[in-house]
C-alpha cells in the first residue's frame, strides 16, 4: 500500500505539472548570434605568409586564377553537397596573403563590357600575370566506411505481495542506443603556369585531400511502474562541413603554392607537425651550389642581419658573424672558415616572421638603395 501511494502522489504532481503547459502556447527561443569573419585554421597562416615574402625578400608574384569548380560533377548529384565553383574562394584566399603577392582577378566579360562604355582611359595600362593558377575538385568519395553500434538492456522484477489492486506487479526496465559513423574523402588539385608558353611550370603543383565525417548517435530509456511507462528518447546528429573543408584545402593549397613558388619555409607556418618541403629543400640546394664561398657567405650575413645581429654583409668572415652562427647553429664550428649546406639551409629557414623581420629588410633595402 505504500507503494502504491507513493505512485498516486507521482502520478498526481506529474498531472499537475502537465495541467500548466498549455498546448496551443507552445514555443521554442532560437539563439541570436552576430555576424562575425570567419576564422580558419590557416587565417593567420595566409597572413604570416605575406609577412614571409617582405622578410626574405622574395620578388613580386602577379597571380591570376582561371574559374575553378567541381570537376567531378558531384556537386549537382548530391544536391550541392560540395560547392559547385570555388573560384570566389580561390580569390578572396589570394588576396588575403599581400606581401609581395598580387592577386589578378579573371573576369574577360567584365573588361570588354567596361571597355565598350569607355570608362577606360586612353592610359590604360594592366598588369600582366607572372603566372596562371589552375584546378578544381577532382575527387568526392562518399561513404567509404559505414558503420554502426547499437546496445539493448531490459530487465524486470515481480512483487507478489502486492495487492491485486495494481494493473501489474513487476517493474520493467529497458535500455538502448545505436550509433551511425560515415566517410567522406574530398581532393583538390592545383598547377601553376606559364604565362608566356602556357605551359606547367615543373613542381609547380600541389594535391591535398581531406576525410570528411559524420555520425548520429540517439538513446532510449524506459520504465515500466506497475502498468504506467515513463521514457526519454533522444537523438543528435553532427556532419562536418564540406564546404568548410573546401575552404580549408584551397587555403592550404595556396600556401603550398605561393611558398614553392618564392622558395620560402611555409611549413613553418601550418603547425609543429608539419614537415619540411622537399621541393623548396632542392631549390635551396641548388641555389647554394650556384655561390661562390663569398656569396654564401654574403648571404648568411644578411639572413643574420634579419635575425636581429649587427652583421655586415661583406662576405668576408668577422667576429660577429662567427658569433652568430655559433648562437643559432650548435653544429658551427666559430674555427672553420667555411658555409656548408645544412648550415646555410638551417639559417635561411629559420629567420623569425614577425613584424620586427620586416622592419630589418626595409631597412636593408633602404640602405641599399642609398648606396646605389
Amino acid at each position: 500500500m505504500k507503494i502504491y501511494k507513493i505512485s498516486i502522489l507521482i502520478l498526481s504532481g506529474l498531472i499537475s505539472a502537465c495541467a500548466t503547459l498549455d498546448p496551443r502556447r507552445a514555443d521554442i527561443v532560437l539563439e541570436e548570434t552576430r555576424p562575425m569573419s570567419n576564422i580558419t585554421t590557416y587565417t593567420q597562416a595566409l597572413e604570416d605568409l605575406g609577412m614571409m615574402t617582405e622578410i626574405y625578400g622574395a620578388p613580386p608574384l602577379k597571380i591570376q586564377c582561371t574559374p575553378v569548380g567541381d570537376n567531378t560533377g558531384s556537386s549537382l548529384a548530391s544536391g550541392a553537397e560540395i560547392p559547385r565553383d570555388v573560384t570566389e574562394m580561390m580569390k578572396s584566399v589570394l588576396n588575403s596573403i599581400g606581401g609581395r603577392v598580387v592577386f589578378i582577378p579573371y573576369d574577360p566579360a567584365f573588361m570588354q563590357n567596361t571597355a565598350g562604355t569607355g570608362y577606360f582611359p586612353e592610359s590604360f595600362s594592366k598588369v600582366i600575370p607572372d603566372a596562371i593558377l589552375s584546378g578544381g575538385i577532382t575527387e568526392f568519395d562518399r561513404g567509404l566506411v559505414t558503420q554502426g553500434k547499437n546496445i539493448d538492456l531490459s530487465g524486470q522484477a515481480e512483487f507478489p505481495g502486492l495487492s491485486d489492486n495494481f494493473p501489474t506487479k513487476g517493474v520493467n526496465f529497458n535500455a538502448s542506443g545505436g550509433k551511425k559513423f560515415g566517410l567522406s574523402r574530398i581532393t583538390l588539385d592545383f598547377n601553376l603556369l606559364d604565362l608566356e608558353t602556357m605551359t606547367g611550370i615543373p613542381k609547380m603543383n600541389v594535391v591535398n585531400t581531406m576525410e570528411v565525417r559524420k555520425g548520429m548517435n540517439e538513446k532510449e530509456l524506459a520504465i515500466g511502474l506497475f502498468g504506467q511507462t515513463f521514457g526519454l528518447k533522444g537523438s543528435m546528429k553532427r556532419v562536418q562541413g564540406r564546404h568548410a573543408a573546401v575552404r580549408l584545402l584551397v587555403e592550404l593549397s595556396m600556401i603550398q603554392m605561393v611558398g614553392k613558388h618564392l622558395r620560402l619555409p611555409y611549413w613553418k607556418l601550418l603547425g609543429p607537425d608539419a614537415k619540411p618541403d622537399p621541393a623548396v629543400l632542392n631549390q635551396i640546394s641548388e641555389y647554394f651550389r650556384c655561390l661562390s664561398p663569398r656569396e654564401a657567405l654574403a648571404n648568411v650575413q644578411e639572413w643574420l642581419f634579419l635575425y636581429g645581429y649587427k652583421t655586415k654583409v661583406t662576405g668576408k668572415w668577422d667576429d660577429e658573424t662567427k658569433r652568430a652562427l655559433s648562437e643559432i647553429n650548435l653544429k658551427f664550428d666559430p674555427k672553420s672558415s667555411q658555409i656548408d649546406l645544412d648550415t646555410f639551409t638551417s639559417v635561411y629557414v629559420n629567420i623569425p616572421v614577425t613584424p620586427e623581420q620586416v622592419a630589418k629588410r626595409h631597412q636593408l633595402e633602404n640602405s641599399g638603395r642609398r648606396k646605389s
